[in-house]
Formats: C-alpha cells, sequence, structure tokens
C-alpha cells in the first residue's frame, strides 16, 4: 500500500547518517557510503504516493513531488555511471548473472563458465559451451559466400559448437547478414569489438546462441545477395531490414552485456516462433523502434513466445518499443527505463506482459508520461489482456495502465525469475552494456 513519505524524518536520518559516517568511514570508503545513502533513499521513495490526476485515480506505484525525486534520481544515475567507470559495483551487486562470473579475477581463463549464469527463459542457453574455442584475428568480411578463416562469418557458420573470442580490438563491417549456426557463442569480453556499418546478426531456425560483449550500432539494410549460413550450404537472401540482431524462428537465445544503438530498423527483434529468450544487462540508446517481439497479429505461432527482459538500461534518445509484444508471455523485470519520447511498453493481440521491481523515469512531454500503449486496440479488447505493475519505481508523472483478471496461470507463464525491489535498479544495471574486463582483474 503506498505510504506518504516524511521528508522532516528522512532529513533527520540523512543527518545523522552523514554524521555517523563522517566519524566510522576514512575517505576511501565515500563511494561506499555514498552508495549505501542512494539506496536507503530509493528505498523510502519506492512505496509512497503520487498526487491525483485528474479524471484518473493515482497509480499505487507513483511517487509525491516527481520533479524532486526525478532530479535525485538522475544524480544517483549519474553517480552509478561515473562508479562503474571507474571499477565499482565490478561484482556482489545483487545482480545474478554479474554475480555468478564477474568477481572471479581469471575469468579469462574460465569463459565458459559464463554459460552457467543464465536467467530467466533463455537459461538453457549453453552457445559454444560445449565445443573448442575460436579466435577471430580478422575483422575483414570480403566474401560472404566463401569466408576466410580467421574472420568472424567463418567461425559463426561452422556445424560444431564453438566458444568464439577475439585477438584484439576490431571493428567488423559486414557485407552481407551474418548468418550464425547452432551451439555458438560470440564473446566480446577483454577486448573492444564494433559490429558496425554493415548488415549485422541473423539467428535464424537455429538454437542455443549466447552473444556477449559486443558494441553493435549503424547496422544497415542489405540483402539481395548469396551469403553462406553453412560449410555446406549457402543462397540467395532477400533484403534485410537492418536489424541489430534478428532473432526469426529460433530458440534457447541469450543476448547478455551489449551496447546497441542505431540501427536501420530493430535493435533486437525476435519474431516468427522464437521462444526460450533472454535479453540481460545491455545498453540501448539513441534509436526509434528498440525491440520487437512477436511477426503480427494474425502469425499465431508466437503465442508460446516467453521473453525475459531484465537488468537493461534503456538509456538516452529511445523513442518507442522497448518492448513491443504480440501474442505470447513477456516477463520485464528490475530495468532502467531512463528516456523515451512515445512510450516504453506496448503491445497487440493479447501478450501478457508482467513489469515487476523496474524503475520508469518519465519525459517531460506531459502527453508522453504513460509507460504504455494498447497498439492499434479498442479498450473494450485491451481491458481483458493480462498486463500488471508489480512493485514498480514510477518517477516524474509516470504511470502504468494494467488490465485484465490477473489470471495466475497466465502470470505463471509470464515469470521467469524473482524480482529483486525497485530501489535496488541502479545497482543491478550498473554494468549493463559491454563491460571493460581485463585480465587479472575482475570485470
Amino acid at each position: 500500500m503506498a505510504v506518504s513519505l516524511n521528508w522532516f524524518t528522512l532529513s533527520f536520518l540523512f543527518i545523522a547518517l552523514i554524521f555517523t559516517s563522517a566519524n566510522a568511514f576514512n575517505e576511501k570508503e565515500l563511494p561506499v557510503q555514498s552508495r549505501n545513502v542512494e539506496t536507503e533513499k530509493l528505498q523510502s521513495l519506492k512505496n509512497s504516493s503520487m498526487a491525483e490526476r485528474s479524471h484518473d485515480s493515482p497509480n499505487e506505484h507513483a511517487v509525491d513531488k516527481p520533479e524532486e525525486i526525478s532530479a535525485m534520481v538522475d544524480m544517483t544515475i549519474r553517480n552509478h555511471t561515473e562508479r562503474r567507470n571507474l571499477g565499482f559495483f565490478s561484482c556482489g551487486t545483487g545482480n545474478p548473472i554479474d554475480d555468478c562470473w564477474r568477481c572471479d579475477r581469471r575469468w579469462y581463463a574460465r569463459r565458459k563458465r559464463l554459460a552457467d549464469c543464465a536467467i530467466g527463459f533463455g537459461h538453457n542457453a549453453v552457445g559454444g559451451r560445449d565445443g573448442k574455442y575460436y579466435v577471430v584475428t580478422d575483422p575483414s568480411d570480403d566474401d560472404p559466400v566463401n569466408p576466410k578463416p580467421g574472420t568472424l562469418r567463418h567461425a559463426v557458420i561452422q556445424d560444431r559448437p564453438l566458444w568464439i573470442v577475439f585477438k584484439r580490438d576490431m571493428v567488423i563491417t559486414l557485407k552481407q547478414e551474418l548468418i550464425m549456426n547452432s551451439f555458438k557463442t560470440i564473446d566480446g569480453r577483454g577486448v573492444n569489438v564494433h559490429i558496425a556499418y554493415g548488415a549485422c546478426i541473423t539467428i535464424q531456425f537455429i538454437t542455443n546462441v549466447i552473444i556477449h560483449g559486443l558494441h553493435i550500432h549503424d547496422c544497415k539494410q542489405t540483402g539481395n545477395a548469396m551469403v553462406r549460413s553453412s560449410p555446406s550450404h549457402f543462397g540467395w537472401r532477400t533484403l534485410a531490414d537492418g536489424d541489430g540482431i534478428s532473432i526469426f524462428g529460433a530458440s534457447h537465445i541469450w543476448i547478455d552485456h551489449n551496447s546497441l544503438s542505431n540501427c536501420a530498423d530493430g535493435l533486437i527483434d525476435a519474431i516468427m516462433g522464437s521462444t526460450a529468450i533472454t535479453i540481460s544487462n545491455n545498453y540501448f540508446t539513441h534509436h526509434n523502434e528498440v525491440m520487437l517481439l512477436g511477426h503480427s497479429d494474425s502469425y499465431v505461432r508466437d503465442k508460446q513466445m516467453q521473453v525475459t527482459i531484465a537488468y537493461n538500461h534503456f538509456g538516452e534518445g529511445l523513442i518507442q518499443r522497448m518492448p513491443r509484444c504480440r501474442h505470447g508471455y513477456f516477463h520485464v523485470v528490475n530495468n532502467d527505463y531512463t528516456h523515451w519520447e512515445m512510450y516504453a511498453i506496448g503491445g497487440s493481440a493479447n501478450p501478457t506482459i508482467n513489469s515487476q521491481g523496474n524503475r520508469y523515469l518519465a519525459p517531460l512531454n506531459p502527453f508522453a508520461k504513460e509507460v504504455t500503449k494498447r497498439v492499434d486496440t479498442a479498450e473494450g479488447v485491451w481491458k481483458q489482456w493480462n498486463w500488471r505493475s508489480e512493485g514498480d519505481l514510477l518517477l516524474d508523472g509516470a504511470f502504468f495502465t494494467s488490465s485484465g483478471a490477473g489470471a495466475a496461470s497466465s502470470y505463471a507463464r509470464a515469470s521467469s525469475l524473482g524480482a529483486k525491489s525497485s530501489s535496488l535498479v541502479g545497482a543491478l544495471t550498473s554494468g549493463a552494456g559491454v563491460l571493460n574486463c581485463r585480465r587479472g582483474v575482475t570485470c
């Protein structure tokens, strides 16, 4: 139940904390002190109430004085970003994926342990865990039909499991879609790898793929060309939309710790019966239609789709579709939404959306405060859809329009992990995007 915030009490506690901390800690421990204070503030704010909007009853997760609170959250976000750059929060953040492997100083010698750290609907994705390492030494992509050994294209088309790593920093500009084969991990940790300024990644009719640690941006439309998809097959590819990552009829997929921006179509699209997908710890920026989950309102095979979206940061320059869902079951949990221009989460064709423990910071535009959007559907229809907000922190006037009878069986199929308190989102997402991993130190 929402509780009004007692600012006098909070001020007194804050002053007491500062006085106590000054005697208990030295200067080297100040970053930890600051983090604790910020967490306590956000915990106090989480259940406070927002003043009633005209013609609407207040949302149970909204807060009072949104301008003051959003300013505080802006400062918190900046502080978390600076700490990430300085190497704080490198492990022990409460993020179960990161805590599984990032505290290991010898992560580079035990890379495949990452495959045991997946959560959510894509938790069974093993990628190339059971295969050999393949080291990419050549960033070129001269011939999509006959790729050279040592290139990324040559690695991903192989018929056997492979854990693909990179010898050095590189920018890979693909002439045509990078059509992957099953049981592959692309692991960019320890180097700076950009897939940019050309075609990008296609995961089509395959299974067990992990993509980790890549900068994916400025992807272009390509196609109307021959492209190899395995050692024994190549074929004609029609026009590709220009997605950063296109998941098409695929399953057991994990997309983790990538930075994605500015592509011709979506940053991540999953369609045509794809399922068992986790999208986690990514940093999305500067894009219009961010994420599409579900092919079309008429494509009923997407009713089986289950996708977990967890610990991501939806950042500056985003407009809509974070995600835009159709038909299936979608668990949106502990993400940080700091920018949208139209809406954050949308859908059509009766998807089940389970939003838990997220932080939604609304834009300044008074007509874009709503987190949710039902696309091209009459209210009498969408009122029956199961969309819920549970434990979300809604700031600066943000509001989530829930619907449906809340059938337990429906939400059970849209639940994939335990949500943590929205007051912890800053810490949980502090490492979102590509990590600065170096040998001999924790990531």
